[in-house]
């Protein structure tokens, strides 16, 4: 008979980003790990679907180089190589509302040290005005005196703050909302001042390459189901999908019953890694002092429009656009599998809360004309395909005051840890912030346990 102490159980709810990161740390410090996802895959909201012979991503996801919990996570799943970054971040910006007509423009940074970094970029940027760009280095300094963390930043907005900043109208529109509605889903008027100063203090004012681009150069299916799945079997974990749990409740001995499936495992350690929404309904009576705090975090859709072209009409790998209701678009037709002759866009819109319910047809006509005018080689191609796809809860919605409402990663119920893009991370709903809440659920767990495990990320730690 073996003298060995049984290894704790762990039990992961959840097969999102947040959930993979935290099954995988705790197995990789020798728990006994399940991770249980109710849907038929991995990947949570950032996934592949099948239309035809296209595979899909439900939406165009990137990052930045300054997102080192995603970039770990890449390089954990060996999948680095298939979503590589941007030399230096070099974004074309289109203008297309000018009397005089189209303008294209580009947010580009050098080599040289931050604040520098971003100057020549600025100088040249022909969106704003002289007057416009010193007023954006008076302001860019001032943010990167204040501390994201600051309870006071997230009850006012990030609008006002611009404002008493002599931001104008034309450069939140040119360049403040560009990045931030992308960055946190809400204009500035509503996003918290603490979220807008977390994104850009760290995406262009910790580091030169901090904001440089990267994604995905295949579909996010292979990277967050299928290379996600390979990493979990390869560390030991055992993951169960379409096993949705119904139930968590303690044992007369302090461990947890999580009941799925028609299946009871019986765990030394829980980690719910669900939207705000379910989590609230899992928790046992106790857990929280005020959980329906987690129903008061609402949610942020985001909406995108697949068009297929019949020929080329777009020579750049993605675009933003100004004085258009078109964001971003990006060149998909490689990553799809497109066959034939054609291209793939995508065309990503966040914060459009207006528009998420619009019946297809409509949005069609709202948004093919829309193109045409920013890409004149559109006008007269041929459409093979339109469809949209709609995520209603993308995203916590980053209001002033959102943050007294994030909980932390522990709970009251000891051995009960929470993790999810909207648990109190610091960052926004994005990939980053859902593989940080992963790494401080895990740690918490381990924490309490005995068996605290190196961090991966000294900074996240």
């Amino acid at each position: 008979m073996s003298d060995e102490t049984p290894r704790p159980v762990a039990v992961v709810v959840g097969g999102g980003l947040a959930g993979i990161t935290a099954a995988l740390r705790l197995a990789d410090a020798g728990l006994e790990v399940t991770l249980l996802e109710g849907r038929p895959r991995l990947g949570g909201l950032a996934f592949s679907f099948q239309r035809g012979d296209l595979t899909v991503d439900n939406g165009q996801h990137v990052y930045l180089r300054c997102c080192t919990g995603y970039r770990w996570f890449l390089d954990r799943i060996d999948a680095a190589h298939l979503a590589p970054l941007q030399d230096r971040l070099d974004v074309p910006v289109l203008d297309v509302g000018r009397a005089a007509g189209p303008r294209l423009g580009r947010i580009r940074r050098t080599g040289l040290p931050v604040p520098l970094h971003l100057a020549g970029g600025l100088a040249a940027y022909p969106h704003l005005s002289l007057a416009e760009k010193a007023n954006v280095g008076r302001a860019a300094l001032a943010l990167g005196r204040l501390d994201p963390a600051d309870p006071a930043l997230d009850r006012i907005d990030f609008a006002t703050w611009l404002k008493q900043h002599g931001q104008s109208e034309r450069t939140i529109e040119a360049l403040w909302d560009l990045v931030g509605v992308a960055t946190l889903n809400a204009t500035a008027p509503n996003a918290s001042m603490a979220l807008a100063a977390k994104v850009f203090k760290t995406g262009l004012l910790s580091e030169p390459g901090a904001a440089d681009i990267g994604w995905a150069t295949v579909p996010l299916g292979e990277l967050h189901d299928t290379l996600a799945r390979k990493a979990l079997d390869t560390a030991g974990v055992r993951t169960e999908l379409r096993a949705k749990v119904g139930s968590l409740t303690r044992t007369e001995d302090g461990r947890w019953n999580v009941e799925s499936a028609g299946e009871r495992i019986t765990a030394d350690t829980v980690v719910l890694a669900v939207p705000q929404h379910e989590t609230h309904d899992l928790l046992p009576a106790g857990a929280l002092d005020e959980p329906d705090l987690l129903l008061d975090i609402d949610n942020a859709p985001i909406l995108n429009v697949h068009v297929i072209y019949d020929r080329p009409v777009l020579r750049r790998r993605f675009f933003a656009a100004i004085g258009s209701p078109v964001q971003w678009v990006f060149d998909r037709t490689h990553s799809s599998g497109l066959k034939g002759p054609g291209q793939y866009l995508a065309v990503s819109q966040s914060a459009v809360q207006d528009e998420i319910d619009l019946p297809v047809a409509e949005l069609r006509e709202r948004y093919l004309p829309e193109l045409e005018r920013l890409l004149p080689a559109a006008r007269g191609a041929g459409i093979r395909d339109f469809f949209v796809t709609r995520e209603r809860t993308a995203t916590f919605a980053p209001a002033p005051g959102v943050g007294a409402l994030r909980p932390g990663p522990r709970t009251r119920a000891p051995g009960l840890h929470l993790s999810g893009a909207w648990t109190a991370t610091g960052w926004p709903a994005t990939m980053e912030g859902a593989v940080r809440s992963g790494f401080h659920a895990a740690d918490a767990a381990l924490h309490d346990l005995g068996r605290p495990h190196g961090h991966p990320l000294q900074e996240a730690a």
